[in-house]
């Protein structure tokens, strides 16, 4: 056992899931694995777990041993604070007062050596050594299918959002478009920090850069160190100020710099949320008026304020450079909030024509460049736009991720292709 196939068994509850117990004899009911974490933290977010008869939800971690948990050096690090499960293979001894689950006894020797035998050579996709060659009509009307399901599926969290907010879409705009200057990494912090500091808040504090942005770092948590620089020092002053006649109290989140180029540095990325709230009016109305693209690059052609120039860090001068949106997160946040927004709106709005200027939108951005898209190109199947690798991402989500080659037209092809 290694703790790769233990996360594999896990995402998939490739175990007996019927009268789970603790290592304590509490019972275990999962009734959501978590989503899978590759990034610094704990290895699933957003766990839902019944506990006896309390519904617990939060990160789980997983470990061969419970004494790699020591090993790790988890116990202080506060990123694993919110841990409500700990899934081992194996309970060696015990470690903390987290309930522990052990998945040794419950997994079938043969769904392990199955396991083994498919994951021993590479492969991205279960039918990754029959895709090729694939006839472009059937992954164009596979793609058009996908993308309904991925604007769909983003449409259902919007609207989530919108119910916490009393449907106010300048609010939802102003939480989603912070979660996406978080990047993955930062995206739960920044929306949380967007959550803390309401529009109506931020509009009295509009006619100054300084307080837009002491509000963004000081709810963040990154205006506390004893700083030689003037600028911090000044957000600091501000923020304790506009702490103190809002009654804020700065977000639980951890900030993570990890693995991540100086650009996309939350100190940098929350300075140019602050510039576009204090430069633009209305965002939601802008964007969903906007007609094309360009339009929105215009309004997102904004950067950081002067320290910036020649600063990622608080005190720490660096090489000048002016910190500008640029085009691959103009890119991102059309993608990933603006389309679906829009598509959401028009949805509820019973506009059509709305629902079809987000897909287009989709349609005249470049493609994006990730793994997921290089690998589905390797195989055969290129992409020439967003919509593509919108699509593309649905698929190995939500089909190729969870062998769903039945309920997949590509898969179904090959079948019949395969019999012929």
């Amino acid at each position: 056992m290694n703790e790769r196939l233990l996360q594999y068994i896990w995402q998939f509850q490739l175990f007996n899931t019927q009268q789970l117990k603790t290592t304590d004899g509490l019972s275990v009911q999962v009734l959501h694995a978590g989503t899978f974490n590759q990034n610094q933290g704990p290895d699933f977010s957003e766990g839902r777990i019944r506990i006896a008869d309390t519904l617990w939800i939060g990160h789980i971690e997983l470990h061969v041993r419970s004494s790699d948990w020591n090993k790790h050096q988890h116990s202080g690090d506060s990123n694993y604070q919110p841990v409500i499960l700990h899934v081992v293979w194996e309970e060696d001894i015990k470690v903390n007062t987290i309930p522990v689950l052990e998945l040794n006894g419950l997994v079938a020797k043969r769904l392990l050596e199955k396991y083994e035998q498919l994951h021993n050579r590479p492969s991205f996709i279960p039918c990754e050594d029959l895709i090729t060659p694939l006839p472009n009509l059937i992954w164009h009307s596979w793609r058009d299918r996908l993308l309904i399901e991925r604007l769909d599926s983003k449409e259902g969290h919007i609207r989530h959002l919108l119910q916490q907010n009393r449907y106010n879409w300048e609010e939802t705009c102003w939480w989603l478009l912070a979660r996406n200057f978080g990047m993955k990494v930062n995206a739960d912090a920044f929306e949380a920090i967007a959550q803390s500091i309401p529009l109506s808040m931020l509009a009295r504090q509009k006619h100054s850069l300084l307080q837009l942005e002491a509000l963004l770092l000081g709810q963040a948590g990154l205006l506390n160190g004893n700083y030689t620089h003037t600028y911090p020092r000044q957000l600091q002053q501000e923020y304790t100020a506009l702490a103190h006649k809002y009654d804020l109290r700065p977000i639980l989140f951890p900030l993570h710099l990890l693995r991540m180029r100086p650009v996309n540095f939350p100190t940098i990325r929350l300075a140019q949320l602050a510039s576009l709230l204090f430069e633009r009016q209305h965002l939601f109305a802008s964007f969903r008026d906007s007609r094309h693209p360009r339009d929105i690059r215009r309004l997102l052609d904004i950067k950081a304020s002067a320290y910036w120039t020649d600063h990622y860090l608080f005190d720490e001068p660096s090489t000048a450079c002016e910190k500008k949106v640029g085009s691959m997160l103009c890119n991102s946040i059309i993608i990933n909030t603006l389309s679906p927004l829009l598509y959401t709106y028009g949805h509820y709005h019973k506009k059509q024509q709305l629902i079809e200027r987000a897909i287009d939108w989709l349609s005249e951005l470049l493609p994006e460049n990730n793994q997921i898209v290089s690998s589905y190109a390797r195989l055969g199947i290129p992409a020439t736009d967003a919509a593509d690798t919108q699509a593309m991402l649905e698929m190995k989500k939500s089909y190729c991720s969870h062998y769903r080659c039945l309920d997949c037209s590509i898969g179904n092809h090959l079948l019949r292709a395969k019999e012929k």
